[in-house]
């Protein structure tokens, strides 16, 4: 093999140049063959393929630093990269966009543009849509996995209290971190049901009692077992809100709030019972303590802390608003347009029911919703088809946006359950990774040995770095670039 100076250059001048608009290189990549011409790359000169117009007059050095191997004799240049994320950025030179063809991962072919030094501005909005959201996935997948780190990881250096703070969290808020942690998310659960079944059985008339007054009340086992559900929920909250690494935001979570919309009535009632007497009658008091005991039914909503399906609906219902939104505003024109009809119907029939147009709206929301209590009803034949007419509209009107609603109920538990297997994939492949480096030796290590103090002896001695196909950047600082045709997991 000959260096700069062999002649086997073809085409180029003596002095080691040549009109870069007249020259035609070909490119191999992955086995696919393209030819270029000076004039179209030239037009993007900080590009990969830009630069092997100027390369041959550097020598070996200069072309090896830009590809993985060259034949002179053919003057074609040859890449180990992926070909067909390659057909999709060469549109650049011709077409002055890209677009990502489907199947192909967004990140990879993000590291692919910019192994060709090809700028993410040239990539379609619609692609980079793709391309956020990837990146969002990723960044959830490095944050579940940093949270397992957290809870794996020791500080030494920490005070006593604050592993003590550390453990109770991870108790309470972390089920799956040990055994005696799921008793305690069972439990929890166990006294949500026992605490709302309580509320429910109270209010039977068998089960209740007649005090000195002659005034029902709850049996007094029942309200053993309530103030027990109590005293647990409330032991619960201060435990949890003790050991909570951010208190404020631990505040004003709407999981907590809830917590605290569960017990506070029950001490704001007892408070009323033995004070509030002798500040206001007696009545009164009675009053204020069933508004409060009205209250407790917020306690179902802490069934939404042990189950996954409560938060995926609850989040399928925030990603619908759009949806909802338009559903009311069918319905609210509907119920408007038919109490208006149905009232200027039914005026000439002596008997109606329709008195007025807002009494009539009643009437519509039943009749659209398919519910048809019959309190309200039309007694003429133009009204009778107008109710016909209003039910149809009503049924037509909530079955449109059902279907985006539970597309983005299935959308996001789907995700959720991938998010999760993805985090355990990445965990599974950096502990077989550290189990690597310690029987050949090796001395690397997830972050720098200098930040071992900020961080933790755990993430610089056990783990290293994760070198799956969707490698977590977020985990790690250094660049990897893909130099072998891989699938995307």
């Amino acid at each position: 093999i000959k260096m700069a100076g062999d002649s086997r250059f073809p085409d180029v001048d003596t002095d080691g140049s040549e009109k870069s608009e007249e020259m035609e290189i070909v490119v191999n990549v992955g086995g696919v063959r393209q030819v270029f011409y000076g004039d179209n790359l030239n037009q993007y000169p900080e590009t990969r393929l830009a630069e092997l117009i100027n390369c041959l007059s550097g020598g070996y050095d200069s072309i090896f630093s830009l590809c993985d191997d060259y034949d002179p004799g053919k003057r074609e240049f040859y890449f180990d990269r992926d070909p067909d994320a390659f057909k999709c950025i060469i549109d650049v030179y011709y077409f002055g966009e890209i677009h990502m063809k489907k199947g192909i991962c967004p990140i990879c072919f993000k590291n692919e543009m910019e192994f060709w030094k090809v700028d993410l501005k040239f990539l379609d909005d619609c692609c980079k849509t793709h391309l956020s959201e990837k990146k969002e996935e990723l960044e959830e997948i490095a944050r579940r996995v940093q949270l397992i780190l957290d809870d794996l990881g020791v500080d030494a250096s920490e005070s006593r209290w604050k592993r003590c703070q550390k453990c109770i969290w991870k108790f309470l808020e972390k089920p799956e971190s040990s055994y005696p942690a799921r008793v305690i998310a069972v439990l929890s659960f166990l006294f949500i049901l026992i605490s709302s079944v309580v509320m429910c059985v109270g209010t039977i008339p068998d089960l209740q009692v007649v005090d000195a007054e002659g005034n029902r009340m709850e049996h007094p086992t029942l309200d053993s077992i309530e103030t027990a559900c109590i005293g647990w929920f409330t032991m619960e909250y201060v435990l949890r809100l003790i050991s909570s690494p951010n208190k404020l935001h631990f505040a004003l979570s709407f999981m907590n709030i809830v917590d605290v919309l569960a017990i506070l009535p029950f001490y704001v009632s007892l408070t009323l019972t033995h004070l509030g007497a002798k500040l206001m009658e007696l009545s009164n008091v009675q009053q204020a303590v069933q508004a409060l005991r009205i209250m407790r039914i917020a306690r179902i909503f802490k069934l939404a802390r042990h189950s996954s399906g409560l938060q995926t609906l609850t989040y399928a219902l925030k990603r619908s608003f759009k949806e909802l939104g338009l559903l009311l505003m069918y319905l609210a024109v509907g119920i408007f347009v038919f109490s208006a009809l149905g009232y200027t119907m039914e005026q000439s029939h002596p008997e109606t029911l329709f008195k007025s147009i807002p009494q009539s709206f009643w009437w519509a929301i039943i009749t659209m919703t398919t519910v048809g209590y019959g309190d309200i009803y039309p007694k003429t034949t133009l009204g009778k088809l107008n109710a016909a007419i209003s039910f149809l509209c009503g049924v037509i009107a909530i079955a449109l946006p059902i279907h985006p609603i539970i597309n983005n109920f299935v959308r996001y538990y789907n995700k959720q359950r991938v998010l999760e297997t993805a985090a355990k994939h990445e965990l599974e492949l950096m502990e077989l990774n550290s189990a690597e480096g310690k029987a050949t030796g090796s001395k690397s290590e997830l972050e720098d040995p200098s930040r071992e103090g900020k961080e933790g002896p755990f993430y610089s001695s056990r783990l290293k770095v994760s070198h799956s196909d969707t490698f977590i950047h977020l985990l790690s600082e250094e660049k990897h670039y893909r130099t072998r045709l891989q699938s995307c997991k």
